[in-house]
């Protein structure tokens, strides 16, 4: 007679956070420095498109036409990196490759010339740094730098960083100050499962308080606050919030990694990215003597490497530098983005059908191309959520944006703001009667760039 193995206990938590690429380390991180007790959900953490990114901090750089509404998240983020890592490397995690090195910007051609010069002006234009060189001061920057090129810029402000380094650093980190507060197994703080359905208060009410996550093995993980940062696994989800849509895509990009021989060391010191005829191109260094170069987009729904896709990125990346073609190819890796319609995050809090927030649910995924660069300000957002406090800044960034059944009140009351105008409550008794809230830096930067 077959026996049905037994249920292991649930796992009780602070912060249950579904989800361990990049993103969902840093908001386990975060929050488990402000204090919270954190158990983090993936079968395979920091293998998705962690393990493929780039790591380039570059608000400035990645600034696209039609998505400047998106400049203020990825500036703040971007201020937020420093901070963010340096208590990594106080506890002794040194590979995390962060550097605060300028960002070399180059054109092959004169139409790439063009192009990157009327990015410049729109750059310029939103208060941001962007200096324009001559090819001597850029090969000056960076001897290897290929002679017959159109244009250079020198962006200041754009950094980077290793995801890989950065996503091993926090996983130690993360058992370590769970060992140190009590918590002594390493499932109580890192779960290699697959989360499958969200527990509610009400058993029958997805638009009930979430109180926890149910995996695969049937084993439950209960929590005051869960968090869904799974990237493009986030709309299969059961247990979300009925009406609730969350149009994610993939896009896929390629991915190289290579060797630089000794004699050629340091090929670069910092990032070097630009237009190759009209096609972006980055190369990326490394702490260890490797670089990474980067990387296709394409929504054609193979998850494979493409070979088109590798030509074309070796074969760029030779104009801006040439001694690429001496380099030892180590790695190519394909990997999805979760993209979204407006290519914008999905982050914060969920309402329900009665347009209140939905407790202890916070989403955190749609990052698409800037995933390293948000999690810093991810990070800080859902710690803020945990802790009661709303930005106003980042409300544009809802997840339940695209949800037509779904009117989000932000006063956090049945009674929609309309209404409460036509009542006439005053406004010093309206703002006490809302949830808290944070009045973020970021409004008067954007006031400084206008």
């Amino acid at each position: 007679m077959s026996m049905t193995p037994a249920v292991p206990p649930p796992i009780t938590t602070d912060v249950a956070i579904i989800g361990g690429g990049i993103v969902g380390l840093g908001i386990a991180w975060e929050a488990q420095r402000a204090g919270h007790s954190v158990t983090l959900i993936d079968p395979s953490p920091a293998q998705g498109a962690t393990f493929a990114a780039a790591g380039m901090l570059a608000p400035v750089s990645e600034l696209h036409y039609q998505e400047e509404d998106l400049l203020e998240l990825t500036l703040a983020s971007a201020e937020l990196w420093p901070g963010f890592v340096a208590p990594l490397v106080a506890a002794g995690h040194a590979d995390t490759g962060f550097r605060s090195t300028p960002t070399l910007v180059l054109g092959a051609d004169p139409a790439d010339r063009t192009a990157l010069s009327d990015l410049a002006r729109v750059q310029l234009a939103h208060g941001l740094g962007v200096e324009q060189l001559g090819i001597r001061e850029a090969r000056t920057m960076e001897p290897m730098v290929g002679p017959q090129l159109s244009c250079a810029f020198r962006i200041a402000a754009d950094h980077q960083v290793d995801p890989r380094g950065v996503a091993t650093a926090i996983r130690v980190q993360l058992n370590i100050v769970a060992a140190e507060n009590g918590r002594l197994r390493e499932e109580q703080t890192s779960l290699r499962r697959t989360a499958v359905d969200l527990l509610h208060e009400e058993l029958d009410n997805p638009s009930s308080r979430v109180t926890g996550v149910l995996l695969e093995d049937g084993r439950e993980v209960h929590a005051r606050e869960v968090i869904v940062a799974n990237g493009l696994g986030a709309s299969s989800l059961a247990g979300l919030p009925e009406g609730l849509e969350l149009p994610l895509r993939p896009v896929y990009g390629d991915i190289l990694r290579l060797r630089v021989p000794e004699h050629l060391r340091p090929l670069l010191t910092a990032t070097v990215r630009g237009l190759v005829r009209g096609v972006p191109v980055y190369i990326v260094p490394r702490n260890d003597g490797t670089v990474v170069i980067g990387a296709t987009s394409r929504e054609d729904g193979s998850a494979g490497v493409s070979a088109g896709g590798v030509y074309q990125l070796l074969r760029d990346a030779q104009v801006l530098v040439p001694a690429v073609a001496e380099l030892e190819l180590l790695e190519t890796t394909a990997r999805a983005r979760p993209g979204t319609p407006d290519n914008a995050p999905l982050l914060g809090r969920v309402a329900g059908r009665d347009g209140r927030d939905i407790p202890g649910l916070i989403i955190a995924t749609g990052f698409y191309r800037h995933g390293v660069l948000l999690t810093a300000v991810a990070a800080q957002v859902c710690r803020q959520l945990i802790d009661g406090v709303t930005d106003l800044a980042w409300e544009r960034f809802r997840p339940d944006r695209f949800s037509p059944l779904i009117t989000p009140n932000p006063w956090g009351t049945a009674t929609p703001p309309a209404q409460k105008a036509a009542q006439q409550i005053a406004p010093q008794t309206a703002q006490q009667a809302a949830p808290q809230t944070a009045q973020p830096a970021a409004q008067n930067r954007k006031a400084d760039a206008s």
